[in-house]
C-alpha cells in the first residue's frame, strides 16, 4: 500500500484541538472479568478489590456492589480516548487525577473531554495539549477527573 494512501481512524493532530473543544467517547461496561484480570495484572490484591462478600458481609461495606479500583477506571478512559489520538500522540507527559466516586462491576462509563490549552512546543514542530476529561458513569454522575498534558503531532 501507497504511503499517500490516508489512514482510516486516524487521531486529531494538534491544529484540530482549540481551546474549548470537547467531544465524547463511546462508551464500556466494566465486567466482573475486567476486574478479575485487572487485579491479577497489577497485583492490586486488596480485599476490597479481591474478596467478594456474601449477602450478610455487604452490609459492612461503604460501597454497594463489587467496587474497583481507580486505576481500573483511569485505565479504561485512556483506552476509551486511544481513537481520539491514534498514530498522532507522541507523549504523555503529566497529570493530576481525582476520584469523585466509587465505580462498581456493572457500571458503563464514558469520558467527555475539553481542551483546556493548547501550545507549540519550543521548536514549533509538535503541539501541547492539555484536556480536562471526566469520567461519567450511566447515571451522569462523574466518578474520576484527570487532565493530561499530551505532545501531539502537527499536520
Amino acid at each position: 500500500m501507497s504511503p499517500s494512501v490516508p489512514i482510516t481512524g486516524r487521531g486529531y493532530c494538534y491544529e484540530d484541538l482549540k481551546v474549548g473543544f470537547r467531544f465524547r467517547t463511546h462508551r464500556r461496561t466494566i465486567a466482573e472479568s475486567d476486574l478479575a484480570s485487572f487485579i491479577n495484572l497489577t497485583w492490586l490484591t486488596e480485599e476490597l478489590f479481591a474478596v467478594v462478600e456474601n449477602a450478610a458481609g455487604d452490609a459492612g461495606r461503604a460501597i454497594k456492589g463489587r467496587p474497583v479500583p481507580g486505576a481500573l477506571v483511569y485505565s479504561f478512559a485512556e483506552g476509551l480516548l486511544l481513537p481520539s489520538m491514534q498514530d498522532t500522540g507522541l507523549a504523555f507527559l503529566n497529570a493530576t487525577l481525582d476520584v469523585k466516586g466509587p465505580t462498581v462491576v456493572g457500571d458503563t462509563i464514558h469520558v467527555e473531554c475539553e481542551v483546556l490549552e493548547a501550545r507549540l512546543t519550543s521548536k514549533g514542530d509538535r503541539g501541547l495539549v492539555r484536556c480536562a476529561n471526566r469520567v461519567v458513569n450511566q447515571k451522569g454522575q462523574t466518578v474520576l477527573e484527570y487532565n493530561p498534558l499530551r505532545m501531539l503531532k502537527r499536520k
